[in-house]
């Protein structure tokens, strides 16, 4: 009676999750739901068993309940590639955070380019030039109620004169937070790799929240759901060039993200093209999306098809040009969820005028597409921005 019994709580939480709570747009996945059955068995026969037995038996049937428990974190972790390595897991634990005023205090001095030229052309590494960057967080206000930006900053950000650095607006996926970068995606690790290769310069780097909470999705639009589009477009933009030292052309300024973090730098790019130069969308869907886009106009916008159409990327760029644009498309070969629209983006883009390259990534909708997809885009992204000759 325990398995069937547990079988039919499992898909009846499955349902309502996916079709009546859609917390996200796509479903759960099956080796979600078949793991959290075999938890739900575990569970049950142990505690079944606490009863009877003597405790040698108990104590056995509590340790195969937690097996099963791990070995459903451990698959559930393989599939979507959150914690690549054993560190990564125990970094959660770690708080290397780096207070912003300590990080980034006000520039003495300047390192100024000349007009045309590339940063790399003037840079010269100082002796004394920190290692690694820092990490700091911190409340970026405006008209939209979002958690705390995790803001990179690379060893050059340390030099005096001071670089103005490149801009990359990095955001996450939902589920999640921007914190999800620096735990799954190891931006601090894979950022200071790259600094140590272009003699300490990078990108400053700004996870930003467009969410909100971790379930929540504003859709990247400003509408009834929120003004997240603004808060991206200018609140966000507005605070990185008062607070820190960066270049502030849009050349030099980069929105990226995965999964809706990937359609909406997709949105800006077309909806802020004054703002971001260059985009990374990281297996992106079609179009912003609750699930249908009868849903998804319906709680946005009250039904106003026009509405929508005025500010979807895919409508944005079947009527406008972006000849100043240039981005990068990444895909995962197994992502049967979003393989083909993201193609049909490319598609998009590239017949609206931009700059655009696909890449397409073994894997699926996971982070072991998302984590190379960012990271392999870096020289391309050096070269557009002046940190590489």
């Amino acid at each position: 009676m325990v398995v069937p019994a547990c079988a039919l709580l499992v898909a009846g939480l499955a349902f309502a999750v996916d079709h009546v709570w859609k917390p996200w747009p796509e479903p759960l996945p099956l080796i979600l739901v078949v793991w959290t059955g075999a938890v739900l068995v575990a569970a049950c026969l142990a505690a079944a068993r606490l009863r009877a037995g003597r405790w040698p038996s108990r104590v056995l049937n509590v340790v195969l309940a937690l097996v099963v428990l791990g070995s459903a974190l451990a698959a559930t972790n393989a599939f979507f590639g959150f914690y690549p390595t054993s560190r990564a897991v125990l970094d959660v634990l770690a708080n290397s955070r780096v207070d912003l005023d300590d990080a980034a205090p006000p520039a003495s001095s300047v390192l100024e380019v000349p007009a045309g030229g590339k940063l790399a052309d003037v840079w010269v590494k100082p002796a004394d030039l920190p290692e690694k960057g820092t990490v700091s967080e911190a409340e970026i206000p405006g008209g939209f109620t979002a958690r705390p930006a995790w803001i990179y900053l690379p060893p050059a950000y340390a030099a005096t004169p001071r670089p103005r650095l490149p801009v990359v607006v990095l955001l996450a996926g939902q589920p999640g937070s921007p914190r999800d970068w620096y735990d799954a995606g190891r931006l601090t690790d894979n950022l200071d790799a790259f600094a140590r290769g272009h003699d300490g310069l990078a990108p400053v780097v700004v996870v930003a929240d467009q969410l909100g909470t971790a379930t929540a999705n504003p859709l990247c639009l400003d509408s009834r759901l929120g003004r997240a589009e603004t808060y991206l477009a200018r609140d966000v933009p507005a605070w990185i060039e008062r607070r820190l030292t960066v270049d502030e052309r849009r050349e030099a300024w980069t929105v990226a993200g995965l999964s809706q973090g990937g359609t909406c730098a997709l949105q800006l790019a077309v909806r802020a093209p004054e703002v971001y130069g260059n985009f990374i969308d990281l297996s992106g869907q079609r179009e912003p999306s609750l699930g249908t886009r009868a849903e998804t106009v319906k709680a946005a916008f009250d039904g106003d098809e026009a509405a929508f159409a005025r500010v979807n990327p895919l409508d944005v760029l079947a009527r406008e040009r972006f000849p100043r644009t240039a981005g990068v498309i990444v895909a995962g070969s197994g992502d049967s969820t979003y393989r083909q629209a993201d193609a049909e983006v490319f598609q998009a883009c590239r017949d609206a005028g931009m700059d655009v390259r696909w890449r397409e990534l073994p894997g699926g909708h996971d982070w072991n597409v998302w984590r190379p997809g960012l990271y392999d885009s870096l020289p391309w992204l050096a070269e557009r921005t002046g940190l590489s000759r």
